[in-house]
């Protein structure tokens, strides 16, 4: 049986993160060699976000606050969460979320959900929708205003 401890995790940062966005972030999921669920540790610094705020079209996201405070914004406002508090966020527009360390000290979060391909992720805030399609080169992340009409460009 593989295992992973969380007690001291080696985070990675993705240099192409912008400020408001830039967290630590350790995958277990892909440690243990899980397929269909995922699961990772985020240190958040001061400021800082795991990632926009957005909601899920195919995968349903669990949060557990490992050491806290963090900001936790959904349709219904914010509101802190403290260690060992738990969130829900279903598939879906009622499931948006975004999670922040408005504090002075680092702070930690353990995230973990289904991992569905092909999926999409909306964000409301800049007006996005991604397609993850499981190939990177095949993602796309588009501004809703930039669609077009199902048989733009098509011919027979």
């Amino acid at each position: 049986m593989r295992r992973v401890s969380i007690s001291d995790p080696t985070f990675t940062y993705d240099d192409a993160d912008v400020d408001g966005f830039r967290s630590g972030m350790f995958r277990l999921g892909t440690e243990l060699g899980a397929k269909t669920t995922g699961a990772s540790v985020y240190e958040l610094p001061p400021g800082q976000a795991v990632c926009p705020y957005h909601y899920e079209y195919g995968e349903e996201e669990w949060v557990l606050v490992l050491s806290g405070p963090v900001t936790l914004r959904t349709p219904e406002g914010e509101a802190p969460l403290e260690a060992f508090d738990m969130a829900f966020f279903p598939k879906g527009p009622d499931g948006a979320h975004e999670l922040r360390n408005d504090g002075d000290e680092p702070v930690r979060v353990l995230m973990w959900s289904t991992i569905v391909h092909p999926s999409a992720t909306a964000y409301p805030d800049s007006d996005k929708v991604a397609v993850w399609t499981g190939i990177k080169a095949e993602d796309l992340i588009a501004r809703r205003s930039s669609g077009v009409d199902y048989f733009d460009g098509e011919q027979r």
